[in-house]
């Protein structure tokens, strides 16, 4: 019922996933990631104990493969769930059920991994794995775009409901974690949310606290300063 996207950027070290899908608020359960470990994405008919328990194993140094290994051994309802993990090296563990819906599938590259199942065809991955690789842009727009891509090459056959993006950077909070649970367009609500995040928040947050400088920047002129400085161009 979704497919999404789960990278490291290997310029800045930051985890995020993006993932779309025809269901009701799929960014509250499915994808999950932490700075300086690793991201994944349970999808079909998903498992949220994947999350802590995949972030925990992460966080003790096991591989992404492994990590696979270990929560889908033990769950009888592995053949009808997916899996996709990247880990703080950039390896990736992947896995589709037997019992998952057509289409359904994964691929990978160079830091990161696309899996979708009730997808329209195959190539909704391929055209997000593509627009990932091909966008030259910050990383989150290359998330954003790389949803994009697989929604224009068909998405989820059953339509659309919900989308999600989700970022961590070098902080325990997120960078940016963005929902649109139920719309009749969401990517392109989730767009016009990452745009917004650019007035006002994102640069506020680089104000922020953070483990360089604990107790962020009190003197609110400079806030302001901040936030004129690094708004998104319209």
């Amino acid at each position: 019922m979704t497919w999404s996207i789960i990278a490291r950027d290997s310029a800045t070290g930051a985890f995020g996933v993006a993932i779309a899908t025809r269901f009701f608020a799929v960014g509250s359960l499915c994808p999950h990631a932490q700075s300086g470990v690793g991201a994944l994405s349970t999808q079909a008919l998903m498992n949220p104990h994947y999350g802590p328990q995949g972030l925990e194993l992460l966080r003790s140094g096991v591989s992404a493969p492994e990590v696979v290994k270990r929560l889908t051994a033990p769950d009888e309802g592995r053949e009808q769930r997916q899996l996709h993990v990247i880990d703080g090296a950039g390896r990736i563990g992947q896995h589709t059920g037997k019992q998952c819906v057509d289409w359904c599938g994964a691929v990978r590259g160079d830091g990161f991994s696309v899996a979708g199942n009730m997808l329209a065809s195959e190539r909704v991955i391929r055209e997000t794995a593509k627009a990932y690789e091909g966008t030259k842009k910050t990383f989150a727009e290359r998330l954003l775009a790389a949803l994009e891509a697989g929604e224009a090459a068909g998405g989820d056959k059953r339509g659309k409901q919900s989308a999600a993006l989700l970022i961590y950077s070098t902080e325990e909070y997120p960078a940016l974690d963005l929902r649109v649970d139920d719309h009749v367009e969401p990517l392109s609500e989730l767009r016009r949310l990452y745009d917004k995040a650019h007035e006002r928040f994102i640069p506020f947050m680089r104000c922020g606290p953070s483990k360089a400088r604990p107790w962020g920047v009190l003197d609110r002129a400079l806030i302001e300063q901040e936030i004129a400085r690094h708004k998104k161009p319209a």
